[in-house]
């Protein structure tokens, strides 16, 4: 240790950026109290990082803070996120930023001030490229020129700000690649109906808890668009065909207007949102790119408008993982299945549906003969309040239906075998029973059935079985002992009754997360 350079020292201090840590490690010796002063380029103070920032006054907080970063030189990275204390007062966070801002690259600021302090007029024209603002408010934004000339990153979480100061707040910030929205009070005006964003360096856009009637966002370089939790009557983008990956998750759209920017799409993942296929097919079935769709836990708007493999093997020919997830009536499951082209190269398949059933069974056998390359097949299953003998039925036999599916997908042959024997690929099956709520009538009790399994020529049927684990996971204390048996007996003899199960009881205690 005597040996190391004090930069080398500064480093390893900056790795662990939690004040606390920072200022008992630098007590080591002389030296590394040298690297901190002189060295240091990263520093937090987070209240969740050490309980006694809640427990002492504002007033210590500030002196406290001062004290340390006043001790510093050269600090790049300073992170602030008191957001359980009480407000702090304007002049000692004045005092912070102005003593930083020469050397300061990345700004996270999560506190409140009284009075409220614009962080946007006190840090501009500085050399950040990281500015993350929560739980304050942005007011007055002046249109001057490159105000932020060399911020890449942008967040705000909980931030109060009008539609027309966030404009121009983009606009100010000519070499943005990221922006985060997350829960934001946008304030619009009587006049401005629609929230208009414009960046020609935006490359990614994560939107979160949002609610407009209108947001029109032109970005020419957009690659990656996230959509999460939104309301919004209508989402417009405007790009060049830069779109690499859309994700939405549960997301109410009245009107979704994307598909001018889809041409180059490489990832659609789509969850918790009630589609209309053939509206939906038109928008992304320019991507012929497309490697990974996803389509999870969504809702199909009419029965016989619902996706079909044939569309999706035709139109994306360079798909690799497929996802999939809806409710499945009996025209659905016909019309998904019609067809004969294959999805030759599908590697990764994932199935669920919410409520189980015997057309499970036929969707999955189904999938799996026009997925001719398929390596890995993930299906989960959701299990939720399963109180009668017929549904624990339904789940054993679904369980045993797959035995069949095991002995005609047992090898997957390999044209490029190195040594010319035996298959050089395998089929591996993870099965998921993932309880909403319950699978043996107290909420204490949850079932995970993981069952990862490689299917090579030497194996059998049999071998397969042993590799089944189902885990019970409960708090003991919850459960009267005389009854853990009389569940776990109807438990085994549902899912077993034909099958040989290992079965292990782990205290919730013992199994951790």
């Amino acid at each position: 240790m005597d040996d190391l350079p004090v930069e080398v020292i500064g480093n390893i201090l900056s790795q662990l950026k939690a004040a606390r840590d920072v200022v008992v490690a630098s007590t080591t010796c002389r030296k590394w109290r040298e690297a901190w002063k002189k060295h240091l380029r990263a520093l937090s103070f987070d209240s969740n990082d050490w309980p006694v920032y809640r427990d002492i006054s504002t007033t210590s907080l500030e002196i406290l803070i001062t004290q340390t970063i006043f001790q510093t030189r050269g600090l790049q990275c300073l992170s602030i996120s008191m957001e359980d204390a009480d407000e702090f007062s304007a002049a000692p966070v004045i005092a912070w930023l102005m003593y930083t801002k020469d050397t300061l690259r990345e700004l996270c600021y999560n506190m409140r001030t009284h009075p409220n302090i614009n962080i946007v007029e006190r840090c501009g024209r500085q050399k950040l490229e990281v500015l993350k603002l929560a739980h304050t408010s942005i007011t007055g934004v002046e249109p001057s020129y490159q105000k932020f000339p060399h911020l890449t990153s942008l967040s705000l979480s909980f931030v109060s700000i009008s539609a027309l100061d966030l404009s121009l707040l983009l606009s100010i910030c000519p070499e943005i690649e990221s922006l985060a929205l997350i829960n934001p009070d946008i304030a619009m005006s009587d006049s401005q109906a629609t929230m208009e964003l414009t960046s020609h360096s935006l490359q990614e856009i994560h939107v979160e808890a949002i609610s407009l009637d209108k947001f029109l966002l032109e970005a020419d370089s957009l690659q990656n668009l996230n959509l999460r939790d939104c309301n919004l009557e209508v989402f417009e983008l405007i790009g060049k065909g830069a779109l690499r990956v859309f994700k939405m998750d549960d997301v109410s759209i009245i009107h979704l207007d994307i598909s001018e920017s889809m041409e180059n799409l490489e990832v659609v993942d789509v969850a918790n949102f009630t589609v209309m296929w053939p509206k939906f097919y038109h928008m992304i079935s320019k991507s012929s790119k497309l490697r990974t769709l996803r389509l999870w836990g969504v809702a199909l708007d009419e029965e016989v408008e619902a996706m079909d493999l044939e569309t999706i093997s035709v139109c994306f020919p360079q798909l690799s993982h497929l996802a999939l997830s809806y409710d499945l009536g009996d025209g659905v499951l016909n019309h998904c299945l019609q067809g004969s082209s294959n999805l030759e190269n599908v590697v990764v398949l994932e199935l669920g549906w919410t409520i189980i059933s015997n057309r499970f069974s036929a969707w999955v056998a189904g999938l799996l003969e026009r997925c001719p390359g398929l390596k890995k097949l993930i299906i989960f299953v959701g299990v939720s309040e399963a109180k009668t003998e017929e549904e624990y039925g339904m789940l054993g036999n679904f369980t045993t239906s797959m035995i069949p599916l095991m002995r005609k997908y047992m090898e997957v042959e390999h044209t490029n075998c190195s040594n010319g024997n035996g298959p050089g690929q395998f089929l591996e099956l993870s099965v998921w029973f993932k309880t909403c709520q319950t699978i043996l009538h107290r909420p204490a009790m949850a079932v995970i059935m993981e069952c990862p399994v490689q299917l090579i020529e030497a194996w059998t049927i049999a071998e397969w079985l042993c590799k089944f684990v189902i885990t019970i996971w409960s708090n003991m204390m919850e459960l009267p002992v005389d009854m853990m048996d009389e569940d776990l007996d109807q438990l085994s003899q549902t899912l077993g009754r034909q099958l040989s199960f290992g079965i292990d009881i782990v205290d919730s205690q013992d199994c951790g997360s």
